[in-house]
């Protein structure tokens, strides 16, 4: 039986068990597209080395989140953990600065999911004027970019209005529809013959790559890209709070989806770079699996694969609108954003976090370049990660948790892990994707960067006073209800 909690304060619905969280965080593997043909331009065919321990480093962190997911089973993923962990029990006064560190985690968080529904709506107008020139005739580039994303993003909320279990099936529907061609269109090459090795062996490193400090920041950096859709599959735990048993559920569809992002990452890379050469994926960008589509199966090929690639695009699209509107809902409750922005309605949809997000990011379409977009977002991401293995260290050594019943525990010692790999990310990742940023695209979207993760301080800080008028209103309606009670008390026993 699912546990009902739709109340219309806040509360989510225990509705889904591990194979529907799973369906949802399936659009996790085409996180590869914007970036499939952005690697292999700075690091060759060692961009498939790349892609497979990224993959594996998100093992080691989602290991750590997994046992968090357990620990605290009320807590939307990395958003709830760092909040939980940071903030002060009994804290008295108005500003917990401890629990701006875990806000603070959750709104990087939001910021790195949240902009993929603008990115690959860019995307899919983009190849929407591929597969129909006509349209070009008709809207620019950024108009269909935009009724791509209305189209979109009101599709995916009616659905998603009936509540996560109804998401999930749509997510069964969409991954039916376009990862199984994927799948087809990354083993084909191999299986037919079209992938050369020599495209791989021969060009593991650009011929000018040394190991100075600028190639070591760019390689830092690199990282921090491709773990933006690489360890994206920790979205799996984010909804810790509607698994119908979250001791078991979230372990089970994390590292499912780990397995298969593994195998796809490495072979859809390398399927592209053997088929094509590094230098044909450098002259097709951002479409390489297209090419790669016409050498294999003809002219027939090439539109199918469009018409696959952007339900695929649902497919991501729906993986995030999901995942950030549950990280802005659980601020909400947190009291790190306004409270407003954490209502659901009876099928336990935070439906204002939902509409929020669509226009926000109807308004970043406007920025017209998905990897200007994808570089703002992958400082978010290196912030979240690197806070909430923080959080996790905190949760094993604070004698304030040791209590707490823990259904999944990573390996013995794995706080040294998460300690590792939280440096990694604070501040390494961190510096290196602000450096490739100035190179490849300038400083543009670092600012965006900053200003949107910014905005949060005084966000919180109007958030936290709306908490102490509520707490101050809730004091004075409880004390007028304890003298109503004692009135009634003295009329009835005189």
């Amino acid at each position: 039986m699912s546990e009902k909690r739709s109340d219309g304060a806040g509360n989510l619905e225990r509705s889904i068990d591990w194979k529907q969280g799973l369906a949802i965080a399936l659009g996790v593997p085409l996180l590869i597209l914007p970036s499939l043909g952005y690697l292999p331009s700075y690091l060759a065919a060692g961009a498939i080395i790349v892609w497979g321990l990224s993959v594996v480093q998100g093992f080691f962190q989602n290991a750590a989140y997994a046992e968090l997911a357990t620990t605290f089973p009320k807590a939307s993923g990395l958003p709830g953990f760092a909040q939980h962990v940071f903030r002060t029990e009994n804290y008295q006064g108005t500003y917990d600065k401890s629990k701006l560190i875990g806000g603070f985690s959750a709104w990087s968080y939001w910021f790195a999911w949240t902009p993929v529904l603008a990115i690959f709506s860019i995307l899919v107008g983009s190849y929407l004027h591929g597969l129909f020139p006509v349209l070009g005739e008709t809207f620019t580039a950024n108009q269909l970019a935009l009724i791509a994303g209305l189209v979109i993003f009101g599709g995916l909320f009616a659905v998603n209005w009936f509540g996560l279990k109804d998401g999930a099936k749509l997510g069964y529907v969409l991954a039916a529809f376009s990862l199984i061609p994927v799948v087809v269109l990354t083993v084909a090459p191999f299986a037919t013959g079209h992938v050369d090795l020599a495209n791989i062996t021969g060009n593991w490193l650009p011929a000018d790559w040394s190991w100075d400090m600028h190639h070591i920041l760019i390689l830092l950096g690199i990282f921090a890209i491709a773990q933006w859709s690489a360890c994206a599959w920790e979205t799996a735990a984010i909804y810790g709070p509607e698994y119908k048993n979250p001791g078991k559920d979230v372990s089970k569809a994390l590292f499912a989806c780990g397995v298969i992002c593994f195998f796809s990452f490495v072979l859809v890379q390398a399927a592209v770079i053997g088929v094509l050469g590094v230098d044909g994926v450098r002259a097709e960008p951002v479409s390489p699996l297209i090419p790669v589509a016409h050498a294999v199966f003809g002219e027939v090929g090439s539109v199918l694969t469009i018409i696959m690639l952007i339900a695929a695009m649902v497919l991501i699209i729906q993986t995030a609108y999901l995942g950030s509107s549950r990280a802005m809902h659980s601020m909400a409750l947190e009291g790190n954003l306004p409270r407003s922005l954490g209502r659901t309605n009876r099928n336990g949809t935070p439906f204002v976090a939902m509409l929020v997000i669509g226009v926000f990011n109807l308004v970043l379409i406007f920025m017209g370049n998905p990897a200007a977009i994808v570089a703002a977002s992958a400082i978010g991401y290196t912030c979240a990660n690197g806070i909430s293995l923080f959080a996790y260290v905190k949760a094993k050594t604070n004698p304030a948790f040791a209590g707490l019943e823990r259904p999944f525990k990573a390996p013995k010692g794995w706080k040294n892990v998460a300690l590792l790999f939280g440096l990694f990310n604070l501040p390494l990742c961190l510096i290196g994707v602000v450096y490739l940023n100035s190179l490849e695209i300038g400083w543009a979207p670092t600012w965006v960067g900053f200003i949107v993760l910014g905005l949060y301080i005084p966000i919180w800080f109007y958030s936290q006073r709306e908490a102490a008028r509520l707490k101050v209103r809730s004091a004075a309606a409880a004390r007028q209800a304890d003298h109503h009670q004692a009135d009634l008390e003295d009329v009835t026993h005189p």
